[in-house]
């Protein structure tokens, strides 16, 4: 049930605890298969309790049982922050609402990924709506942290991929969703085909703080002050929720910076949305650190109707031929290629140079399954049986692959 959880906030009675799964918790494969048969991919025209999407898990504090569990809309994943309202009403979560079941043949209008906001109600332990955070014609690429105003008249959020702030004017946000036209049983996930693409629920309740530094994750307000955590520069932003004055919003250093060392670099750039069209996406929001979304994709690189788990890109560029089909002869190819094909962008080689040099410089983390770093008794015979039966002539070690398709 859980995967990654990796943000958590408390109610103001301390009753229960919300927390946020980073990546969909389902199977990929029980999406297309069922009962022995394969379920029609083509767009989101079916129903199914097969779905893909992460959840909140709401823990009540004094059983430590888990009290409900929220189903993001079909595609959330890549959820990041999470935050209650002072009042203890409501919840919000930031993610990425991916539509994967389409091919990847264009980006405008958020065809690919959007930026989103799901707005829990607390009390009733259930999913209000999802909002998007993008323009119709502007992403606002990886929102990342959230947090509301001490009085609770603003939502705060990070958008890590375009250096920004949304502040959101809340009650005029809540009033809006009551008079949502969308029905009770469009907001029941377990039967959601999609979120409404509705790029104007926020049209006039929002204001957008472009930061002067890069890569706002962590998030907090105090009074009027918003901080932001700028991760890539090593710095804390600041701006003022009511101020429309570039002066108001500052960029102070966290001490010496560190080297903007190559792998550094590509890091910056593999988060940064705006090497991408319109800034819907990043390389981050389909690999977040380098990893996987837990979604299938269409790609169109082996042709359409075909679609297959995100491959994480750890060693890839140690292990050719690369994609998840092998139809790409080095990494180095697949990431200039998705520069062009999934950002929709030519950018200049430095940048894809700077990214393989991120990408190479990601590290494997222990397997779970050593016991005191060492290989269990299982293990070890499962070694002798992976050598005896013949397994490794095609997966030697290191690093287990004979480098063919």
């Amino acid at each position: 049930m859980m995967r990654e959880p990796i943000a958590a906030d408390i109610t103001p009675d301390g009753k229960y605890l919300f927390v946020a799964n980073h990546l969909p918790t389902n199977r990929q494969i029980d999406e297309y298969v069922v009962d022995g048969g394969y379920m029609d991919i083509k767009g989101y025209s079916y129903d199914s309790k097969y779905t893909l999407q992460s959840v909140v898990i709401i823990v009540d504090t004094e059983s430590y049982r888990i009290s409900a569990v929220i189903q993001l809309p079909k595609g959330a994943t890549v959820l990041k922050g999470i935050c209650i309202s002072p009042d203890g009403f409501h919840a919000y979560v930031t993610h990425i609402l991916a539509h994967y079941l389409l091919p990847t043949e264009k980006i405008e209008h958020g065809s690919i990924n959007t930026n989103a906001l799901s707005v829990i109600d607390v009390t009733k332990q259930k999913l209000i709506d999802t909002v998007l955070l993008d323009d119709i014609d502007l992403g606002a690429a990886n929102p990342c942290g959230v947090a509301c105003s001490p009085d609770g008249d603003f939502i705060c959020v990070a958008h890590a991929g375009t250096h920004e702030i949304s502040i959101i004017d809340r009650q005029r946000l809540h009033a809006k969703l009551d008079r949502n036209v969308y029905s009770d049983a469009a907001r029941d996930t377990s039967t959601i085909v999609i979120v409404p693409d509705d790029f104007k629920v926020l049209e006039g309740l929002r204001r957008m703080v472009h930061l002067k530094g890069k890569g706002p994750r962590g998030i907090t307000v105090a009074g009027t002050k918003i901080y932001a955590a700028e991760y890539f520069t090593d710095s804390l932003g600041m701006a003022d929720i009511y101020s429309t004055e570039n002066q108001a919003v500052q960029s102070v250093a966290l001490g010496t910076n560190q080297p903007m060392t190559p792998a550094r670099k590509g890091e910056m750039y593999f988060n940064d949305a705006d090497l991408c069209f319109q800034k819907w996406q990043s390389c981050a929001s389909c690999h977040p650190d380098g990893r996987n979304d837990g979604l299938n994709w269409d790609l169109l690189n082996d042709g359409a109707g075909n679609p297959k788990n995100t491959k994480s890109l750890l060693l890839s560029h140690k292990t050719p031929p690369s994609m998840i089909t092998g139809v790409r002869e080095r990494a180095e190819d697949a990431v200039r290629a998705g520069i062009q094909h999934i950002l929709f962008m030519d950018g200049p080689e430095k940048d894809a140079v700077a990214i393989d040099a991120y990408l190479k410089s990601l590290e494997k983390v222990p397997s779970p399954y050593l016991v005191n770093g060492k290989l269990s008794k299982e293990a070890k015979r499962g070694r002798k049986i992976f050598k005896k039966s013949g397994c490794i002539q095609c997966h030697p070690a290191p690093p287990y692959t004979d480098l063919r398709k």
